[in-house]
């Protein structure tokens, strides 16, 4: 491979995934580290690429929140996922989401459905679905975090606590066969946990990555839910207790 064919290689891998190191790039170009440093100077003198703490990025992502990162990682498979979901909604539903980057992708195909309810807990969602359309947001309230504009915490659980919707949505950092829906954040899984109780449908948005990882915290069980939506088909221990707790499996695309 050429350097300048390396160089197109290095800015589109850039542009996908955000900050990569150069040990990365050098197992996905498949070359040595030498040559992803020697190839990346010229990339760092003309501004095109910025070098930090051994790994590079765009000039347009130094600095950008960790959500923002992950609304791009399996971009493709969460925009099918919620594509998916899209279409079981219908306009005039009430519908809870918790925050994460494909219910975010669900907000944005959910902008051709008309006089929603929906309540949340993410300001993404809420900015992207009020005002628009004949829809009612109701957003829960506390303090923002910084990475993902999303409220947490007893005042927020409380105030969800009040709906009971159609669809309830929620994703997820972690799926185990033997133990369920998983997280990493406490705050985040008690506040998921809550969510899933109070829709008709309670519906799980995931893709495939999370499959056989296991968090910290636990959501629920897989009884708890009526169907996950995903766009690759789970592992066969997670398919079997998926089918013995009566959820329903939906794979996009």
């Amino acid at each position: 491979m050429n350097p300048s064919k390396r160089h197109s290689d290095i800015l589109r891998l850039l542009q996908q995934d955000g900050t990569v190191t150069i040990a990365e790039l050098a197992s996905k170009l498949g070359v040595s580290l030498e040559t992803v440093r020697r190839d990346i100077k010229p990339l760092t003198s003309n501004g095109s690429v910025v070098k930090m703490h051994g790994a590079v990025a765009l000039p347009s992502t130094v600095g950008e929140a960790p959500f923002e990162k992950r609304m791009r990682e399996n971009s493709e498979a969460k925009k099918a996922i919620a594509a998916a979901v899209a279409l079981t909604i219908r306009d005039g539903d009430s519908v809870m989401l918790d925050t994460g980057t494909t219910t975010s992708y669900l907000a944005r195909e959910l902008l051709g459905h008309r006089r929603l309810t929906v309540i949340t807990n993410s300001s993404d969602i809420a900015r992207t679905l009020s005002t628009v359309n004949d829809n009612r947001v109701y957003m829960a309230g506390g303090e923002l975090r910084s990475d993902n504009g999303a409220a947490f915490g007893v005042s927020a659980i409380d105030f969800v606590s009040n709906f009971t919707v159609s669809h309830a949505v929620i994703t997820t950092g972690a799926i185990d066969a033997s133990i369920g829906i998983m997280d990493y954040d406490l705050e985040e899984a008690e506040f998921a946990r809550t969510v899933i109780s109070r829709g008709k449908r309670a519906i799980v948005v995931t893709d495939h990555s999370k499959f056989g990882r296991q968090g910290l915290v636990r959501v629920c069980a897989f009884n708890a839910l009526t169907d996950l939506f995903t766009e690759k088909a789970p592992p066969r221990d997670i398919a079997s207790a998926l089918k013995t707790a009566g959820v329903s499996l939906t794979l996009a695309g």
